[in-house]
């Protein structure tokens, strides 16, 4: 197979594991690229069609960027599912396009056996502003902007074992969408930057850790954690995924007096998780501030970048 040509104006492609990709098209803007579906996790087709939007418009916000425009992705059993399922979804997407300030610009279906949906979503960013998730330095901060805990929460929702208030709770975490975090970490020096998904906390710290060549200490008290998680957790209640993720992590993640339950939590792979954000630790506070004034309340200073063991995680 011929290799690629090599394209000055990709900034950011398949080299690193970055959320999106990155292509420069003159000096002051760049285009950010990114596609995410998947199958439903909760019952609502509404709720389902704004988490599925939240979750890749999030990548267009890890990277810096702003998003613009959105192509829907469908898959869908149409001669098993009323048709109305499908419109609530993509009106549920519709109105997270909205929020964020971008355009529906068209999309592609199909029929299949399981309902999918997702996004393909277009931003911009300046190219001297894109965010990576390979450029955290020693002495910043580290800021977790949502809770974790919802792969644990949806896995009970499934099993029928989630009261409705905590079902609501996480539907409206995976739902919210990461612009006012985006927006807030835009005033600051911010140095990495990547959501929080599928890989979990730590998964994604460690790409962090191993793109930057950088050690990171993660302090486990201070992580912001859905309600019932843990009591969720010990009752064995944990995705296949976030199982895999704790294996996967398996020797290079130090654990200090951490319980096994504790880092099943913290390698939950999550839907539509929150910013995790790399700042010199001078500007945390009062990006910290900005957050929560922005409505981003559960947003938390979760630990610090290292020079000590590059490419692995202190959990403490």
């Amino acid at each position: 197979m011929p290799k690629s040509v090599p394209d000055p104006n990709l900034l950011v492609g398949l080299d690193t594991s970055d959320d999106a990709g990155v292509y420069k098209i003159n000096d002051d803007t760049a285009l950010v690229q990114t596609l995410d579906f998947f199958t439903p996790i909760v019952d609502d087709p509404y709720m389902f069609g704004q988490i599925a939007a939240a979750n890749s418009l999030s990548d267009i916000y890890a990277m810096g960027g702003k998003p613009i425009t959105v192509m829907n992705i469908v898959g869908f059993p149409i001669n098993k599912l009323d048709k109305s399922i499908l419109a609530d979804i993509l009106a549920g997407a519709s109105d997270k396009v909205r929020e964020s300030g971008a355009v529906l610009v068209g999309g592609h279906s199909i029929d299949d056996q399981e309902p999918k949906f997702g996004l393909s979503v277009t931003g911009t960013v300046h190219p001297e502003r894109v965010r990576t998730n390979a450029a955290a330095k020693p002495g910043d901060s580290l800021i977790l902007t949502k809770p974790i805990g919802v792969g644990i929460l949806t896995q009970a929702i499934k099993r029928d074992m989630l009261d409705q208030e905590s079902i609501d709770r996480v539907m409206d975490v995976m739902a919210a969408l990461n612009k006012e975090a985006a927006e807030a970490m835009d005033h600051y020096h911010v140095n990495a930057c990547t959501d929080i998904t599928g890989f979990g906390l730590l998964g994604h710290a460690m790409e962090i850790a191993e793109g930057s060549c950088t050690g990171i200490t993660i302090d486990s008290k201070t992580v912001p954690i859905l309600p019932k998680t843990r009591d969720l957790a010990e009752q064995n209640i944990i995705p296949g995924g976030s199982k895999k993720n704790h294996k996967w992590l398996s020797g290079r993640i130090h654990y200090e007096n951490i319980d096994e339950v504790d880092q099943w939590i913290l390698c939950d792979a999550i839907t539509s998780g929150g910013l995790l954000i790399t700042v010199p630790e001078a500007e945390a506070e009062s990006l910290l501030k900005e957050l929560h004034e922005k409505g981003v309340q559960s947003a938390a200073i979760i630990g610090k970048v290292t020079d000590e063991q590059p490419g692995c995680i202190t959990v403490i």
